[in-house]
C-alpha cells in the first residue's frame, strides 16, 4: 500500500462521501463537486490503499465486504472531527448549553441564572429541556442535571444532592395536622407519574400508607404543587420544587422531616471531553449555589 499522507485526506473525505451516499452522484452533490471529479478521486484512494474499495453497479457503489470495516471506521473518525469541529465553534461563542429536566429548570435553576449572569455577563447560558438522558457527546452539549439511581451508561456522572421528599401543603391545612395519622383527614394529592410513593415517607413514620384517603390528581408535578399551594389537598413532593414555596412561605412542612428516596440528582458530561474554561465557570457555580442552599441535607 503506498503511504497517505494530507494531500490524500481529501480522497479518504471523497471515499467516506461515496460510501455513506451509496451513489457517485449523491456524494458529488454533497461535496459540491462533479460525478467525474469523485469518480477519479474513488479510482486514486484505491490505488493509494491497494484495495478495491466498491462493486459499481446500476444501484450505485456497493462497499466491498474487505473494505467495510475500514469504510465505517472512517465515516466514524470524519463524524469526530465534525463533532469536534463544532465543540470549538460552540465554546469560541462562550455559550454553555446544559439539558435539565423541565421542573429543576423552572422551579430552581431559572431563578437562580441572574446571579450566574452577575458574574459572568460575557457567557450565555442556554437550556434544553428534557427528561430522557441525552448524549453528552453531541458537540453542542456540555452538562446534562438528571436524576436516579446514577448507573447511566457511558457518561460522566458527579453526584450533586440526594432527592429528599416531604409533605406539604398550605397554612390552612397544616393547622389540621399533629401526627402523620392525621393525613387521613385531608385530601391528598396525587402524581401518577411520580418516581415514588408515600410509602416512602410514611413507612418511617410507622404509618401504612392505605390510611391515606382520596385526593385530586394532576398530570405532572408542577400542577400538584400549584393545587397544594391552592389549599387542594397534601401534597409528598421532591425538595427542588417545593424549597422556593417553602421559603417564600406559600407553603408549609406540616412534618418537617425530609426522607430520601434511594436517588440523586447528578451533572453529566462526555467522559472523555475536557470542560472549556466558561464549562468549568458554570460547573463551580452551580455547586456553590446548591451547596449554599442546602439541597438534599434536609
Amino acid at each position: 500500500m503506498k503511504s497517505l499522507n494530507a494531500h490524500s485526506l481529501h480522497g479518504l473525505r471523497v471515499i467516506e462521501a461515496v460510501a455513506r451516499n451509496g451513489t457517485l452522484s449523491r456524494a458529488a452533490a454533497e461535496l459540491g463537486s462533479s460525478i467525474g471529479a469523485v469518480s477519479q478521486q474513488v479510482a486514486r484512494a484505491e490505488k493509494a490503499l491497494g484495495l478495491q474499495l466498491f462493486d459499481r453497479s446500476r444501484e450505485g457503489m456497493l462497499v466491498r465486504p474487505e473494505a467495510a470495516e475500514f469504510l465505517s471506521r472512517l465515516g466514524e473518525g470524519f463524524a469526530r472531527v465534525g463533532q469536534a469541529v463544532e465543540a470549538l465553534e460552540h465554546r469560541r461563542d462562550k455559550v454553555v448549553t446544559i439539558s435539565v429536566a423541565p421542573i429543576f429548570a423552572t422551579r430552581w435553576l431559572i431563578w437562580r441564572l441572574k446571579d450566574f449572569y452577575a458574574q459572568h455577563p460575557d457567557i450565555k447560558v442556554r437550556i434544553d429541556i428534557g427528561t430522557g438522558l441525552i448524549d453528552p457527546a453531541r458537540a453542542d452539549m456540555d452538562f446534562g442535571i438528571r436524576i436516579g439511581p446514577g448507573d447511566w451508561p457511558g457518561v460522566k456522572a458527579e453526584p450533586l444532592f440526594d432527592q429528599l421528599i416531604v409533605p406539604v401543603c398550605s397554612p390552612e391545612i397544616a393547622c389540621m395536622l399533629r401526627t402523620p395519622a392525621d393525613l387521613s383527614r385531608v385530601p391528598i394529592i396525587r402524581d401518577p407519574a411520580a418516581m415514588f410513593g408515600w410509602d416512602a415517607w410514611l413507612g418511617p413514620e410507622g404509618v401504612a400508607e392505605d390510611i391515606l384517603g382520596e385526593g385530586p390528581e394532576f398530570p405532572d408535578s408542577a400542577m400538584c404543587l400549584d393545587a397544594a399551594i391552592s389549599g387542594l389537598g397534601v401534597f409528598l413532593a421532591f425538595e427542588v420544587l417545593v424549597h422556593d414555596a417553602l421559603r417564600m412561605g406559600s407553603l408549609v412542612m406540616p412534618f418537617p422531616r425530609y426522607r430520601r428516596t434511594g436517588f440523586r440528582y447528578a451533572l453529566v458530561s462526555a467522559p472523555d471531553r475536557v470542560p472549556g474554561p466558561d464549562q468549568q465557570l458554570f460547573r463551580r457555580w452551580l455547586k456553590k449555589a446548591l451547596r449554599e442552599e442546602g439541597l438534599g441535607e434536609g
